[in-house]
């Protein structure tokens, strides 16, 4: 961590540093050759348990506790993805088996749901730029069993589009009744939107009809149910200085305002951005629910559940991806965060050395026994953060 970053977090966190966790040294070697350090809570360890991958993003179990991973392959706008099965966590060892690719030649995936359905029908959701499929899935040899099937299609346009060609990546998450919700980033750094659909959450049923949910998300790329409440992680824009905007967390409610392009969150609270006035102001744009240093990039978000621990239960773990520049040097961490929003705190730091990037946290899932793991989509790792046996 750079030293600036650590006096923002000391402002950011202030409220906290009383509580947080005690971080100690852990050496991490690579197979690539890499050797570094990086800090993590006193009694835990950390494990690099799969390496050798790409750009790997998010998680998903299957019924049968398998585990499942997506990679985007690297940062283009390309076709070369692929959905991995990983399998399930061997006890005794704590380890995953070796990958096993499903399903290539994706086009940037980055978020996969299942869901059985009334007829105890599995489904596998696959979130691509351009569609939102779903396959039929065998529950029992853990493989997909049939042809997909589009349940919706999305804006497109590549990464030189003429308007911005922003956030190739869209989440999802299916509700019980098989409704899908899904995050579909803006096309830009902030303009106002010739697309409904952009900058938004929607929800998608069976049968292909759809509807907005809340609005004024920039890129809601983390997306996660906690018990009844709907939680998004969120990005803000890039031109308002170094320090400007928040990135954000929520509790999305039906029919929500964030606010972008025309206002942001600063320190918590709703400003108006002067670029992109609009006759309303931000009256009525949701605050957030917390929020982290600008330009670090809040990506996967995981409600751990409450056990008998005081460092990872009972907590929102968010995977913070770093900024693109190096330079600036925010996130390139794991923060926990506390039920209330009102706290957060570092959890697994160092992946940013000086301007050496050792990697950036992207999506997260709870290992089923009080641990976790996450992928870091700049090195093709997925680490395995668990108490020390």
């Amino acid at each position: 961590m750079t030293r600036a970053f650590v006096a923002l977090l000391a402002l950011t966190f202030a409220s906290s540093l009383a509580a947080q966790p005690r971080l100690v040294p852990q050496p991490i070697a690579l197979d690539d050759g890499s050797r570094f350090t990086l800090k993590v809570p006193a009694g835990y360890r950390l494990d690099p348990v799969v390496q050798g991958l790409h750009r790997v993003r998010f998680f998903a179990r299957d019924p049968m506790g398998r585990v499942l991973v997506t990679d985007m392959h690297d940062l283009t706008d390309n076709r070369k993805g692929q959905l991995l099965m990983l399998g399930a966590l061997d006890p005794a060892s704590a380890t995953l088996p070796k990958p096993t690719v499903m399903l290539d030649g994706l086009r940037n995936p980055n978020s996969i749901a299942f869901h059985t359905d009334a007829k105890s029908r599995t489904w596998l959701y696959l979130a691509l730029t351009q569609a939102l499929l779903r396959y039929p899935y065998d529950v029992a040899s853990g493989r997909i069993s049939g042809a997909p099937e589009t349940l919706a299609t999305f804006p497109d346009y590549g990464l030189s589009y003429k308007y911005g060609g922003w956030h190739l990546t869209r989440t999802a998450l299916v509700e019980k009744d098989g409704t899908a919700l899904v995050s579909v980033g803006s096309s830009c750094n902030a303009c106002v939107e010739k697309e409904a659909v952009r900058a938004s959450i929607v929800a998608i049923k069976p049968d292909g009809t759809q509807r907005t949910i809340a609005r004024g998300l920039r890129n809601a790329v983390g997306l996660v149910r906690d018990g009844d409440a709907l939680i998004a992680t969120n990005q803000g824009a890039d031109h308002l200085g170094l320090n400007r905007p928040d990135e954000t967390m929520y509790r999305i409610v039906d029919g929500m305002d964030a606010g972008w392009p025309h206002c942001y969150s600063d320190g918590g609270r709703v400003r108006a951005d002067p670029k992109f006035p609009r006759s309303s102001g931000c009256k009525g744009v949701a605050a957030p629910f917390a929020h982290f240093p600008a330009h670090s990039s809040a990506l996967g978000v995981l409600p751990m559940p409450a056990r008998n621990d005081d460092v990872l239960a009972n907590h929102y773990i968010v995977a913070l991806h770093g900024s693109t520049n190096e330079r600036i040097g925010r996130g390139y961490m794991l923060v926990r965060v506390s039920r209330d929003g009102r706290r957060v705190e570092p959890l697994v730091t160092g992946f940013l050395d000086g301007r050496t990037v050792n990697g950036r946290p992207a999506g997260l899932i709870d290992d089923g026994v009080g641990g976790l793991y996450f992928s870091d989509d700049r090195k093709g790792v997925i680490y395995h953060l668990r108490k020390n046996p």
